[in-house]
């Protein structure tokens, strides 16, 4: 937004670049702070990402392992049921 003034001596209009260039500066500043959440948020977003990461391959090693065991057990089983 451009803030105009009248100039008394020239009796013409003129922006008040002063008001423009407080404006731009403080408008930079929330831009900067804006970044800085984005930055932080983000790293937390990363850290979740990597501790579910983490959780999914300990339960797929966990379903696995019962996998294993419950087609050990069907093979027991079927061996059992031959010898009867």
């Amino acid at each position: 937004m451009i803030v105009w003034r009248v100039n008394d001596g020239a009796k013409r209009v003129q922006p008040t670049q002063e008001n423009d260039l407080q404006t731009l500066m403080s408008r930079f500043e929330i831009l900067i702070e804006r970044v800085e959440q984005l930055k932080r948020r983000n790293a937390l977003l990363m850290a979740q990402e990597k501790s579910w990461r983490e959780e999914r391959a300990h339960l797929i090693d966990k379903n696995e392992i019962a996998r294993r065991k419950v087609e050990s057990m069907i093979v027991r089983l079927k061996a059992l049921e031959q010898d009867s």
